[in-house]
């Protein structure tokens, strides 16, 4: 028997997942190398671990706040253990997180990195486009969401994996007291997520980053940061 969303959100609130389990991306598939030119991998020297990330203009990504460390770029992968010739890599000159990031709470987890030169452009390596100010999505809508983290029985992958997710009516989410600023999307049937190692990465929606992976639990919905409330502030910092 389906259980109801609200239901399924509780029972992920009394469950969430350790900082090793991870969330996984189940039921997705490898994607088609370099079909998201906006991808990026964060790799995090100073822990060893990793996020996702998206390119926004030739010399800044976009990731989740609560990724922000000693960061190296890697745009054009699709194999991120092989050196293929797609790759670039990029040192951050400087981070921008939101002033108002929470770290405990995940509130404004939103960051931009300023790289140390601009990215070439090709097939390989392009930005995303950034939604319309106040632009909403509708429930229901299918968007996307991709990332090189744990996928079913938390293998590990070192290919770029993606999935489908459905968002999820505000009116299913809003006994959690998340901020206007939060997209909650997944699947009501099975996990069908963002992995550990993918947070940070893009929610896309008709072609458009509407939304950066900050958390999840055990099932569905996760959440994220809804960047059209964030375009004054990331207008203001990319200038």
């Amino acid at each position: 028997m389906r259980q109801p969303w609200s239901l399924l959100i509780l029972l992920s609130l009394l469950s969430p997942t350790s900082a090793h389990a991870g969330y996984e991306i189940v039921g997705g598939h490898e994607a088609k190398p370099h079909s998201r030119p906006y991808m990026a991998y964060l790799q995090r020297t100073t822990l060893g671990d990793f996020c996702g990330g998206f390119l926004v203009a030739q010399d800044w990504v976009m990731t989740a706040a609560h990724c922000r460390g000693n960061l190296t770029v890697t745009l054009g992968a699709h194999n991120i253990h092989k050196q293929e010739d797609s790759q670039q890599r990029f040192a951050v000159q400087s981070y921008h997180p939101h002033p108002d990031y929470k770290e405990h709470s995940k509130a404004h987890d939103i960051l931009l990195l300023k790289l140390k030169g601009n990215a070439q452009l090709n097939k390989y390596v392009n930005v995303i486009h950034l939604p319309r100010a106040n632009s909403n999505i509708a429930p229901g809508s299918q968007c996307s969401t991709a990332g090189w983290g744990r996928i079913d029985h938390g293998k590990a992958t070192s290919k770029l994996f993606e999935t489908n997710v459905t968002i999820w009516p505000t009116m299913n989410c809003r006994f959690l007291n998340l901020l206007d600023a939060i997209i909650c999307a997944g699947s009501s049937h099975r996990v069908k997520d963002c992995s550990q190692g993918d947070d940070g990465g893009p929610l896309v929606c008709s072609g458009t980053a509407a939304g950066i992976f900050s958390y999840g639990f055990n099932v569905p919905p996760g959440f994220y940061t809804r960047i059209a409330s964030y375009l004054p502030w990331i207008k203001r910092t990319m200038r």
